[in-house]
């Protein structure tokens, strides 16, 4: 069983010094490395990393949040390495899933986040029910309001572009455009009385 290590800081101008010691001292003699953020995809170290390990080898990480950038994203990655028959280790977080005990507290943690992300699914869903059912639709409100539409109306009229109208009545020209455009297809559809 050999313990590799991966360690990932957020920024080029920080430090892995602090992760680089405590994986040592865990036992890896191989570490991968990252500098870049959690919320990014493409972490070259990582996939490396992922590659590297073998059956029987553990993947270890100083803290969960130096692996994953999201609780779903960490259960996804520590699936794959079980599937490999990769074990995972958590330093700071005491976990370790070649333990039955660290399965346990693993597989519990996932079991909350996905408790969480089902919570915040039917929130939404009763939110958007309520909010319908009062004649609301949900969505940003409208930044080019009838009197803003009105008054860049009168301002396109005096001879300024759209993007000086705009300006004026603080909005943006394609929000303007758009405003503009909606209209003329609503008139073309209204037949005269």
């Amino acid at each position: 069983m050999t313990a590799i290590g991966y360690a990932r800081v957020s920024a080029g101008d920080q430090e892995t010094a602090l992760q680089l010691d405590a994986l040592r001292k865990a036992g890896c003699d191989r570490v991968f490395e990252d500098r870049a953020s959690g919320v990014k995809g493409d972490r070259p170290g990582l996939g490396e990393a992922i590659r590297y390990v073998r059956e029987g080898d553990t993947l270890t990480v100083w803290k969960l949040d130096r692996l994953g950038r999201s609780m779903k994203h960490l259960i996804d990655i520590i699936t794959e390495l079980e599937a490999k028959g990769v074990g995972f280790r958590s330093i700071t977080e005491n976990i370790d899933t070649t333990t039955s005990g660290g399965r346990l507290v693993f597989h519990f943690f996932g079991a909350l986040a996905q408790f969480e992300r089902d919570l915040i699914r039917e929130r939404t869903r009763a939110g958007l029910q309520a909010a319908g059912e009062r004649g609301r639709r949900g969505g940003r409100r409208a930044v080019v309001t009838p009197e803003k539409l009105e008054e860049a109306r009168q301002l396109l009229a005096t001879g300024l572009n759209v993007r000086e109208a705009a300006a004026r009545v603080k909005i943006g020209k394609t929000a303007l455009y758009e405003a503009l455009k909606a209209e003329k297809s609503v008139a073309s559809t209204v037949k005269p009385v």
